[in-house]
């Protein structure tokens, strides 16, 4: 049975995107569809100072008339020095910071100024950190399909694959028709996320932060299994 799940790419997201790629053969990366201003494809939060505090990767001429794969970086290193600075800040008594701000300063100055390309590796970087079994690809570079709409692309994807079981994130449940997915022999399930907690330093846990906060406080072994704390429905 192959599983396949498509997401657009963010930096560094939320526990709940890692969840979805443990759980799948084969994650595909949206990277050729419009960027959005303001989402979660190039900002997230972390824990400082016991609030929740947004970072950003600033990025040149962004728009939502631009497809991800046409938008670059910054060419500044000063970004990239404060957004360590801040997370040294954020997490410098973490248990695991030695490691993980070893793995973050790798990605945050991968050599590239594309956009697409620092989001790939990024992603990649906390796979391999993690020794999760999944392979990651971006559509820009196979599948040449922008010509299909919603579920038709997936469709498609799924299609030349070969997948047996496309998984999606709880809140598509309302988007898709379980027929359309049926009629291709295909199983469509979708993932929930299921309470998660672990210590921060603080009294009260703050939830849903950046991978970066449960990868502060939590060994590989611990994330693993925290990554099984999911629903399929």
């Amino acid at each position: 049975m192959k599983t396949i799940a498509i997401m657009q790419p963010y930096f560094l997201p939320y526990i709940g995107y890692f969840q979805l790629m443990a759980a799948v053969d084969k994650f595909v990366i949206f990277d050729d569809v419009n960027f959005i201003n303001r989402g979660w494809i190039n900002r997230n939060r972390l824990l400082l100072n016991d609030v929740a505090h947004t970072f950003t990767v600033p990025l040149h001429n962004a728009s939502q008339n631009k497809l991800i794969c046409e938008i670059e970086l910054c060419d500044d290193q000063g970004w990239r020095k404060k957004f360590l600075r801040t997370i040294q800040h954020a997490y410098g008594k973490a248990p695991r910071y030695a490691q993980v701000s070893t793995l973050l300063g790798n990605l945050v100055n991968y050599p590239t100024i594309r956009l697409d390309e620092f989001l790939l590796n990024s992603l990649r970087e906390v796979v391999s950190y993690l020794s999760l079994e999944v392979e990651i690809v971006a559509t820009s570079r196979i599948y040449q399909n922008t010509n299909l709409k919603g579920h038709e692309r997936i469709l498609d994807i799924c299609r030349r694959e070969q997948a047996d079981v496309y998984i999606n994130p709880i809140g598509g449940l309302d988007l898709y028709d379980d027929s359309s997915f049926s009629k291709q022999n295909l199983a469509l399930h979708f993932l929930r996320s299921r309470p998660i907690s672990y210590p921060q330093g603080q009294a009260a846990h703050l939830p849903w932060l950046s991978i970066i906060d449960v990868l502060m406080f939590n060994k590989p072994a611990s994330v693993r299994h925290l990554l099984t704390e999911v629903d399929l429905i």
